[in-house]
């Protein structure tokens, strides 16, 4: 017999080997029916499971959350077999659910291309009208290497060979069709449903390897409601317009180039607001204790050896070729923390300079594959906001708080209020004890609680040397970006050798506080290119205003305005082309210019401007001095306002 207990905490004993379905039905022929998997001690699992052991037992409807991730897996298998029914002949290789959607790679002499989405999408339906169960079945590695060669379907016989000796081989039908799968799946196509929608072709190489086969991917993504497809699809389409790559190139901030991949080229604009953004974090730290040090872009690589980097991972990290009259590697800095305990152990620490807070704004660099990289927000070379806080064991809590605070109060200046906040526990691959882990979760853990946020659990996403807090934020279209952390660090400062003298004259090895706001300085540019959609605070544009004229008769007042703008600190521009003034205002609202003072000849008898807003219809005919102080007082950035009005 095994036992079984449900949500509402009751608890049933049945005969061992008794399939989730059999339970259903045995409560409800409804519940039987609404179903389409089971979880077993939070673990989803396919609905005919035989249960063999004592569980928690939770049924899943199609409209749970978990199930999401079980339409989009079966609405890959129902495009592998719709492919391969309209195409024979072609070879299916994986197709795994990804973020918002699913794709599948095939193997086919002709690449598929965005006109043969609607006819896959076709198929799709018909097939899932038919509503064929899923039924999965093991097979011996041998049987399954045997079917699948005699199909034709050599990528699948490689799958087999490299599945492990110890792991069963599952086999799922869905009619005639079938597919090696680890599974679960929901109890049959039909549920998955017409919420569905082919998005993109796009070429892969098979196993990521330029060396091997060039396959055509399709991606797809499903919902379990049309209008949660409907409304993801608009969120495509408007993100599409927010493009931070396109809205930089209208606004002249920045561009990449194939001699430097994955490195950004900061035209002055966009390195305008680069240092706006630079600045507003040092005024911040600054002021909450923090010193700024710099360290170096080259080091030893046995340094990065001794913190675990390169063991743990060194695909990312570029290292120096060596040279005849230099034997000695040196890594390109991936992270500034070991750098940082450098200057920490560079003299003797005393218990009373406790907490020690170090910050840098550094230059990092990462391998990232060539594919990956995706404009500001996936690059190789990005600078960090990042610091390191040295303290005692009996500081982790308070500590901590403080940067959930500051960091916290930081993002609502940038205009996101919709914060999430993830406690991310210990990864399989990690350094150090358990019990130091134990020690650090405990403490973290204790902040996050004193904090008095909601947060989730994201489980073994820690950082490989200590557990961390992931500050997710939700930006104006509703996608969500992961920016700032908090990690607490009981291992690396040990590995190098870091400690402090206590009151009794002890060397103790001091707790590292990881700490960073933005993360990636270029990729949190990016993130608020797209969520203002270029429509940045004033505070924050790197051309506040641009004083254009009509005819050239205004051309010495506007000269005058500007010289008075920059007196005021404000970074102005002039436009005093020869060229229609409705030509000059589309032109600088494409460049997304916050506000735009058009003089005339009446303009300048009277000193005044006429104010347009970016995109508003309606002008402001204001006297210049007033125009220029209330547009100075909007741009000074919401830090500095506090600290006049405190």
């Amino acid at each position: 017999m095994v036992a079984l207990t449900f949500p509402d905490g009751a608890r049933r004993e049945y005969p061992s080997g008794t399939t989730g379905l059999d339970v259903a039905k045995g409560i409800s022929p409804s519940l039987a029916k609404r179903t389409v998997a089971m979880a077993l001690d939070g673990a989803l699992t396919d609905l005919s499971d035989p249960i063999d052991r004592d569980a928690k037992i939770e049924f899943i409807s199609r409209e749970d959350p978990r199930a999401l991730e079980l339409i989009r897996h079966d609405a890959a298998h129902v495009l592998a077999e719709a492919v391969q029914n309209l195409w024979p002949g072609t070879q299916v290789t994986i197709g795994p659910v990804i973020e918002n959607g699913f794709y599948y790679d095939f193997a086919r002499n002709q690449p598929f291309t965005l006109e043969d989405l609607p006819v896959i999408e076709k198929k799709m339906r018909e097939i899932i009208a038919r509503d064929k169960p899923f039924t999965k079945e093991a097979w011996s590695r041998e049987q399954a290497k045997k079917t699948f060669r005699d199909m034709g379907e050599a990528f699948k016989v490689e799958l087999i060979d490299a599945i492990p000796a110890d792991q069963q081989i599952k086999v799922y039908k869905q009619g005639d069709w079938f597919d090696l799968c680890r599974g679960p799946h929901m109890t049959s196509v039909g549920k998955v449903g017409n919420a569905f929608k082919l998005m993109k072709v796009a070429g892969a190489y098979w196993r990521g390897d330029s060396r091997n086969p060039m396959l055509t991917r399709i991606y797809g993504t499903a919902f379990a409601k049309q209008e949660e497809l409907d409304g993801y699809l608009k969120q495509i389409e408007e993100a599409e317009k927010r493009d931070h790559r396109r809205v930089g190139r209208e606004m002249d901030l920045f561009h990449f180039q194939e001699e430097a991949p994955g490195s950004v080229f900061w035209h002055a604009k966009g390195w305008t607001l680069f240092q706006a953004l630079e600045n507003y974090i040092r005024r911040q730290q600054t002021a909450a204790g923090y010193v700024e040090v710099n360290s170096p872009q080259l080091m030893d690589k046995t340094l990065w050896e001794l913190t675990g980097h390169i063991p743990t991972y060194s695909d990312m990290i570029f290292l120096t070729q060596k040279r005849e009259e230099d034997e000695r590697v040196y890594a390109v800095k991936p992270m500034n923390c070991p750098g940082h305990i450098q200057i920490f152990k560079n003299g003797l620490r005393s218990y009373r300079e406790l907490p020690v807070k170090i910050a840098e704004f550094g230059k990092v660099h990462r391998f990232e594959p060539s594919g990956a990289l995706h404009g500001l927000m996936r690059v190789r070379a990005f600078t960090q906001d990042d610091a390191h806080v040295f303290i005692s064991e009996g500081q982790i809590a308070e500590e901590s708080l403080k940067m959930n605070d500051l960091i916290l109060s930081i993002y609502e200046d940038f205009g996101f209020s919709d914060v999430r906040i993830k406690f991310s526990d210990r990864p399989d691959k990690r350094i150090g004890e358990d019990a130091v882990w134990d020690k650090a979760e405990a403490a973290l853990m204790a902040a996050l609680k004193a904090s008095g946020r909601p947060w989730t659990l994201n489980k073994g996403e820690g950082a490989f040397y200590g557990p961390k807090l992931e500050y997710v934020l939700r930006d104006a279209i509703g996608r969500d970006w992961q920016c700032g952390t908090v990690q607490v660090d009981l291992n690396l400062p040990g590995r190098l050798g870091a400690f402090y003298i206590d009151e009794h004259s002890n060397k103790v090895t001091p707790v590292m506080l990881h700490r960073a706001m933005f993360g990636s300085l270029e990729r949190f540019t990016g993130i608020l290119i797209e969520h203002y959609a270029g429509h940045l605070p004033l505070w924050l544009s790197p051309v506040q205003a641009v004083v254009a004229t009509i005819t050239s008769d205004a051309d010495e007042f506007a000269r005058g305005a500007i010289e008075a703008a920059r007196k005021l600190g404000l970074r102005v521009e002039a436009d005093l082309r020869n060229e229609k003034i409705n030509y000059k205002v589309r032109e600088h609202s494409l460049a997304k210019v916050p506000a735009l003072l058009v003089v005339g000849k009446k303009e300048a008898a009277e000193r005044t401007v006429s104010i347009r807003r970016l995109g508003k219809e309606d002008q402001q005919v204001l006297p210049l001095d007033a125009a220029l102080k209330a547009l100075a007082e909007e741009a000074v950035p919401p830090d500095v306002k506090r600290a006049k009005t405190a």
